[in-house]
């Protein structure tokens, strides 16, 4: 199917797009599948089997919680975080689950939830098995999914049938890489966002389509005053403390700083950067953008843009989404943004080539500099590893995301200062960039098995 903006923008909860928002999203498609099966009320117990990366570091990226209120039928984006902890406890203690919220039956996460480490599916390093029984002990039904990245999830035949699928249907503005979306901007007169914002309008009004926008911007600023206002430690072991609350309260109480020193401003996007991912660590709400662990980079420069660019407006905001949307659906359709798959070169990288190529849109650029923006900003991303330490996304991840937030910001103003010749095409970038994680050894793709996680102590 094409792609939409809200398929690279989807409101979850933390820690991981692949590892909490994907495994939710595959549990509701396999209740969905026992009630179009009419075999529910035949189910007397379940059990998923974790495979690959999230196996490696299901643990720490809190995957069998996403399973368990998965098959709860919580969904992703409207779960209250805070009650999570209180369902894995009652589910432990009961010995219990409520499936699909309307069936009790025994569940036992040690050996109906099991991690099978050093074993993966054949069709992605993110597969989950699901079984249902009945009383007899007989499957009823059964389904491979995969986690693929940004919370996207694959049946066992979704992924079979690869990227050789015919979509139903093509919207107005059909492109396949980024050489065919500058000649339509070109052809039709259009800015990269106007495009996008068209082709929208194939799946509702330009009324629902600016309010889920706007929502989406929202709840990206809401996660940004949450992070700023919360204390303490991060969960999980590592004893991480939060630092945007500090850190905001330091900002806020020396406004003068910036008349002192100029690159105050990049103290604040820092700041913004810090306080979603720390939000993303303890498991609140954040959005995928386009992954959980790189879902402090975009809204981070989106917040420099509304807080500190002259002239920034609600439309502009709904241009920034838009362009930053076109950017990821082609690493997505191109490459890949699953750190599972090719590294974080995927997550931090695509998320930092499409806050370079939207901030130089809303900044004036043109297409040209727009797309050489969006090159930038991954091309000084090839190669970056997923090496968290303890399976947690926190060391390196929360400053991985200031990084390539600032970076972005810098590629932004490095096309704008070219007229949009270049070397190097995006097309190009996001080619070496899939090589590149072919490539990567396993142990650098979300396995906590090579880099910091194992040269740094966890505990």
């Amino acid at each position: 199917m094409p792609l939409s903006i809200f398929d690279l923008y989807k409101i979850g909860i933390g820690p991981s797009s692949s590892h909490t928002v994907g495994p939710v999203v595959a549990a509701n498609r396999f209740l969905d599948e026992l009630n179009e099966r009419d075999v529910f009320e035949k189910v007397a117990s379940v059990h998923v089997g974790l495979f690959g990366s999230l196996a490696m570091t299901g643990k720490g990226h809190a995957t069998d919680v996403a399973v368990m209120i998965g098959l709860m039928g919580e969904k992703p984006d409207l779960v209250d975080p805070d009650l999570v902890p209180v369902y894995i406890d009652e589910i432990k203690r009961s010995g219990q689950i409520n499936l699909a919220g309307k069936k009790m039956i025994p569940f036992n996460p040690e050996s109906d939830l099991p991690f099978n480490f050093g074993e993966s599916l054949p069709k992605h390093p993110n597969g989950m098995h699901f079984k249902a029984y009945d009383e007899a002990g007989l499957i009823v039904h059964d389904n491979i999914f995969y986690s693929v990245g940004g919370g996207f999830v694959l049946s066992d035949a979704e992924a079979g049938q690869g990227k050789k699928a015919e979509p139903a249907f093509k919207l107005p503005y059909h492109f396949d890489n980024g050489a065919e979306l500058l000649a339509l901007c070109e052809s039709e007169g259009k800015s990269i966002a106007e495009l996008i914002l068209a082709n929208e309008l194939t799946w509702g009004t330009q009324e629902e389509l600016e309010s889920r926008l706007w929502n989406i911007w929202e709840v990206m600023d809401n996660c940004i005053r949450r992070g700023c206002a919360e204390e303490g430690m991060l969960p999980g072991g590592l004893n991480v403390k939060r630092r945007a609350h500090e850190l905001y309260e330091e900002l806020k109480g020396s406004p003068e700083a910036a008349l002192k020193d100029q690159l105050t401003v990049m103290d604040w996007v820092n700041l913004f950067a810090i306080a979603v991912n720390e939000e993303n660590a303890a498991g609140g709400r954040v959005v995928t953008a386009p992954t959980n662990g790189a879902a402090g980079v975009i809204p981070a420069v989106l917040a420099y843009y509304d807080r500190f660019v002259p002239g920034s407006n609600k439309q502009g905001i709904f241009d920034f989404l838009a362009t930053s949307a076109a950017i990821g659906m082609l690493y997505k359709k191109n490459a890949s943004i699953s750190a599972a798959e090719v590294g974080c070169q995927g997550e931090i990288g695509v998320a930092c080539s499409m806050a370079a190529g939207a901030l130089c849109a809303v900044m004036g650029g043109t297409s040209q500099q727009i797309e050489n923006a969006a090159e930038i900003g991954m091309e000084h991303n090839l190669g970056l590893t997923c090496d968290p330490i303890g399976g947690l996304v926190q060391v390196p991840c929360i400053e991985r995301n200031t990084m390539g937030a600032v970076k972005a910001i810098n590629a932004a103003r490095l096309a704008l200062r070219g007229d949009g010749e270049h070397h190097v095409s995006l097309d190009s970038v996001i080619e070496t960039m899939r090589q590149t994680g072919l490539d990567m050894q396993d142990k650098y793709k979300e396995t906590s098995q090579g880099g910091l996680a194992v040269n740094v102590v966890a505990c």
